[in-house]
């Protein structure tokens, strides 16, 4: 009896593909059958690609007319013998890709670690493991004294081995100091040996390795209210530094104590060593890391660790929201306003709403954490979707900083900063403490311009200006990374009186180098932390607590913990409030609030310094004067009179072209099928097409058509037959055009 596969697979049709899983003769007889959520490698076209199983159906209990069965391919090979993806996460890629209008083939592709996209095996490798020799066991530490690397790698095993004759992984022995090259030498000399080992689960009977810290009154009300064993998204809403991660240990804790494991989400690479390292030291269970900064053996196999149950706490990025990980008991989101869990190209999800719809479905918590909740969040609370947890209070007794607003207009600024600012840095510096200075641009100068004639370096493909960088000396595009040696002479008029206009953090740095040539100027961008570790060497070096300064970009403002830091400089509070984007407001104050909270977090009080020309705008004054609360009460009333997100629904419809016509053209047909299934009305409202606002980027045009909504349910029944209209519009093979469901980035 022949058997007809559902395959999704990556491409960009929205649909299935039917494939004849093989005959006895092409796969052994004794193979069980092919499993929902497993991986075959099929023919497609001229290619061979990998597709998820949708469905098995009997070749009988298809309709005799709807197709010829014989004229169906049979699939290449069958990569796994079980479901690679749970049933659960099959669901959860289904409605996504309904909800966000994009093939389903592709969102598994997201879903999917890249070694697993391409075809890999979906197995444990063995990791090097070493033990003592019984002269390792009795070795006396004077015949290494002319070691001291082997003499601590040496004492670290001899000191495991008196609790545990078992192997230690080299990845464990490494965190711990001892080095392959190290444990080498001590092999050479017959006092250890290598093991090539599968990764044991070691799950002591201690869930804890240290004991909780005591939680204040608040804390522990925000804990007690929550239902640790029921569907319920929590909003964990609490000042900087007011102890929301231990709320987060109490609450794992009190979900592995059931022999549930915990999924925790965080918006930045570089804040996974210090989370994993902060719940590492509190439990004694197993967890791992899933994010881009890994190699992609890394990744697949702390993947397939998860969905083995060998990991209990599993910490990441955006896409960790597709770990498979069976009897997950929790689903934590740190920083759940950023703006990085939702994904800007491709297959645009959002990470915070699927752990939402995920949680759902598994009936389990979700805990949302922030100091600045984003204004969706804060809505939810208002309508009681969420519950809403209070943490005002700072930890330990630290005290909030204190703001203080710098008013520049007609200020003679040195390079930028005032001299109240330098005044400030100079004095916290003295006093043995650390500053930051947060600057959000990168590079030295966003502006090369011409004295004699006024040209300024645009980028040949974007609707940019070129920014100016010193080290390495070029002219950069943050928007399609096109680059120019650094120029002499003005490609205009010639003249050598080029001018770098504006700050970027690589000016502030050199600058305040050459003001505090005693002290350490730390910068902390996208160019400074490329190399793996970076990050965490600059974190490593600020904690060991020498008077220092510290100056970058929103990469500082994200989670980061620097105990001696008293003094934050925010050197333009202004950029926020001329953005074409209505959420600019919004990032604005939780960025500064962000910034703000680095300073004063342990027993130092801290004071942060704010430089604007705009001290009199309302908003500026109300998120500085009365907090992020008042703040986002005024913006929330101004969106409900704008009829704009969290009261209105909205999807962008974006065309990019080489011809500008041609997007035009097609978003002009876009508009005109979508007003045909649904008329403009107060409930369906159409606005567009119009130019992005960076019409030209990577020599490609783009505009956009905004649809905005009166509710969820009438979006998606315009968007679903609107979608399926264009895909069979020949124009739009012409061009790129994607859907954007909620978009973050009107840009």
């Amino acid at each position: 009896m022949q058997t007809i596969l559902s395959v999704a697979l990556p491409t960009p049709l929205r649909r299935h593909f039917d494939y004849l899983a093989p005959t006895p003769d092409l796969l052994n007889t004794e193979s069980p059958p092919i499993k929902v959520g497993a991986r075959v490698r099929v023919p497609f076209g001229r290619q061979t690609l990998i597709g998820i199983v949708l469905a098995t159906t009997p070749a009988e209990a298809r309709s005799a007319d709807a197709f010829d069965v014989s004229k169906l391919k049979p699939i290449e090979s069958l990569l796994d013998s079980e479901g690679l993806l749970p049933t659960e996460l099959i669901k959860l890629c289904r409605w996504a890709a309904n909800y966000y209008q994009h093939p389903l083939g592709d969102v598994f592709n997201t879903a999917l670690p890249a070694g697993l996209r391409l075809g890999g095996p979906a197995e444990l490798t063995t990791e090097p493991h070493w033990q003592l020799t019984p002269q390792g066991v009795d070795a006396s530490i004077e015949q290494l004294k002319r070691a001291p690397k082997q003499v601590e790698a040496l004492r670290l095993l001899q000191k495991t081995s008196e609790n545990s004759s078992a192997p230690q992984t080299e990845a464990g022995l490494k965190q711990q100091g001892a080095t392959r090259a190290t444990l080498q030498k001590l092999s050479e000399k017959q006092l250890v040996n290598s093991l090539q080992l599968q990764p044991t689960v070691l799950r002591p009977s201690a869930l804890l390795k240290q004991a909780h810290l005591p939680l204040n009154p608040e804390q522990g009300c925000a804990l007690n209210a929550m239902n640790l064993g029921e569907f319920g998204t929590h909003l964990l809403y609490g000042a900087t530094g007011s102890g929301k991660t231990e709320v987060y240990l109490q609450a794992i804790e009190e979900i592995l104590a059931r022999g549930q494991r915990a999924l925790v989400l965080i918006p930045e690479i570089g804040l996974t060593p210090q989370t994993l390292q902060r719940f590492a030291e509190r439990f004694n269970r197993p967890l791992a890391l899933l994010h881009s900064g890994l190699s992609d053996g890394e990744r697949t196999q702390n993947w397939i660790k998860a969905i083995h149950g060998q990991l209990d706490i599993i910490i990441g990025t955006r896409s960790a929201v597709f770990t498979p990980i069976p009897n997950l008991g929790i689903i934590i989101i740190d920083e759940e306003h950023d703006q990085s869990f939702k994904q800007q190209e491709g297959f645009r999800y959002s990470a915070r709403d699927l752990a939402a719809v995920r949680a759902k479905n598994l009936d389990i918590p979700l805990l949302l954490g922030s100091a600045t909740p984003a204004l969706e969040s804060l809505h939810n609370a208002n309508q009681t979707r969420y519950q809403e947890h209070l943490l005002p209070t700072r930890a330990g007794g630290a005290q909030a900083p204190h703001i203080e607003l710098i008013d520049i207009k007609q200020m003679k600024l040195r390079d930028g900063l005032a001299p109240q600012a330098l005044e400030e840095i100079a004095a916290t510096l003295q006093q043995g403490n650390q500053a930051l200075v947060f600057i959000n641009r990168r590079g030295f100068a966003p502006t090369l311009m011409c004295h004699d004639c006024g040209w300024i370096a645009q980028c040949p493909h974007c609707d940019a200006r070129l920014t100016v960088h010193q080290h390495p000396r070029h002219l950069h595009c943050h928007h399609c990374d096109y680059q120019h040696p650094l120029i002499n002479r003005c490609l205009q008029c010639h003249s050598a009186e080029l001018q770098c206009l504006g700050q970027g953090s690589e000016r502030t740095e050199s600058f305040l180098q050459e003001q505090f040539p005693a002290n350490d100027v730390i910068r902390v961008d996208r160019d400074s932390t490329r190399k793996k570790n970076a990050m965490q060497d600059i974190v490593e070096q600020v904690h060991q607590g020498n008077p220092c300064i510290l100056v970058g970009t929103q990469m500082l403002a994200k989670g980061h913990h620097f105990p001696n830091v008293t003094l934050v400089v925010i050197v333009d509070a202004d950029s926020g409030m001329f953005s074409a984007d209505f959420r600019g407001p919004e990032r604005m104050g939780q960025l500064l609030l962000q910034v703000a909270g680095r300073a004063g977090r342990a027993d130092k009080p801290g004071r942060v310094l704010v430089q604007s020309h705009l001290c009199d705008h309302p908003l500026l004054n109300t998120l500085l004067q009365q907090g992020y609360s008042a703040f986002s009460r005024l913006i929330l009333q101004e969106r409900e009179l704008g009829q704009m997100p969290p009261y209105r629904y909205l999807a962008l419809l974006r065309a990019e072209s080489e011809s500008a016509h041609q997007a035009m053209d097609f978003l002009l047909d876009a508009r005109r099928i979508a007003e045909t299934l649904q008329a403009s009305s107060p409930q369906i409202q159409y606005l567009g097409p119009l130019p992005a606002p960076m019409e030209k980027r990577n020599q490609r045009f783009r505009f956009q058509l905004q649809i905005n909504a009166g509710n969820r349910t009438r979006l998606h029944q315009l968007l679903q037959p609107l979608i399926a209209a264009l895909d069979k519009q020949p124009s739009g093979r012409k061009l790129r055009w994607s859907i954007d469901v909620d978009p973050q980035d009107m840009n």
